[in-house]
């Protein structure tokens, strides 16, 4: 099973990953970030395709199919659930995991956290985030990107516990005896 944790920058991803992976035994964290860090280490500047030099790496080519080809290995290698938690706005990007993943795993399930930018803004400034920095610059692109119905299931964070969501979560996935 893949359990696809989506949602803005200070949404509450991590949050829910970690206490669902608390819940899930058999389960481990897949953060397609460090595949993007990889990538970004090993390609040099100067041979970036026009498309990659965005300073995003999710941007890069490359980073998609691993990103499913990494998650694949770990299911087959350690027969682990994965829980992925990730911002993922771009549909086309989202679609490309989301389909590979389903390649090899028909039990993958997508859930889209949201809240409003003042709630998302105050989260990053309690976690430390400066105003301006990355999470703060991708707020508007990533709630304009998730108004795209087809990134539901959403989960609304807005006064809800992490709890709460990660009950629901388990609901959804038929993972009642668990949770």
């Amino acid at each position: 099973m893949i359990i696809m944790i989506n949602g803005t920058f200070g949404v509450g991803k991590t949050s829910v990953a970690n206490e669902l992976l608390r819940k899930l035994n058999g389960a481990m964290l897949f953060d397609p970030e460090v595949v993007g860090f990889m990538l970004r280490h090993i390609i040099p500047a100067d041979i970036k395709l026009e498309s990659e030099k965005t300073g995003d790496f999710q941007d890069l080519n490359m980073w998609k199919p691993l990103t499913v080809e990494v998650a694949k290995q770990l299911r087959k290698t350690y027969g682990k659930d994965l829980i992925v938690p990730m911002t993922i706005y771009n549909k086309d990007y989202f679609d490309a995991i989301h389909s590979g993943f389903m390649q090899f795993d028909s039990e993958t399930y997508h859930f889209c956290l949201t809240a409003d930018k003042e709630t998302i803004h105050n989260r990053l400034r309690e976690r430390g985030e400066e105003e301006g920095n990355w999470c703060f610059v991708q707020t508007d692109k990533c709630l304009a990107g998730f108004e795209d119905p087809s990134f539901g299931q959403f989960i609304s964070t807005e006064d809800v516990g992490v709890r709460e969501i990660v009950e629901f979560i388990c609901k959804e996935i038929g993972a009642k005896s668990v949770c």
